[in-house]
């Protein structure tokens, strides 16, 4: 598979033209973040590989996305816990990635939208 020259700032460049998505740092390391939640950034575990990004994205999609194309997605014992999945930047096109950081924008908003309050009996 030939490798892309996609990086975190690609990651930036479509990241911050999405409603309500913040620059910031998670850790230490680059990170894009919604209403202050992250929903990406520079895995700055060591048990990550170099050139990946981490997304924040559903658990359930996570398997689907490992299964399908395991050379491009993966996740480390350090993650699984996690909604978080790894990406090999050089593996994914920027098509893709504007897919990957519509999914995880999408992802962040609904995990911080607050739910409806219930209503109280008398």
């Amino acid at each position: 598979m030939p490798r892309s020259s996609v990086t975190f700032e690609t990651v930036k460049k479509i990241g911050l033209a999405l409603p309500g998505v913040e620059e910031g740092t998670a850790y230490g390391a680059p990170a894009l973040k919604v209403r202050g939640k992250l929903m990406a950034c520079v895995p700055v575990n060591r048990t990550a590989e170099p050139g990946s990004l981490a997304l924040c994205i559903a658990i359930e999609d996570r398997s689907e996305m490992l299964s399908a194309a395991p050379d491009v997605y993966y996740v480390t014992d350090h993650y699984t816990p996690y909604d978080i999945i790894l990406v090999r930047l050089d593996r994914v096109g920027q098509g893709v990635l504007r897919d990957l950081i519509g999914m995880a924008h999408k992802f962040v908003i609904s995990k911080s939208t607050p739910h409806s309050p219930a209503r109280k009996r008398r």
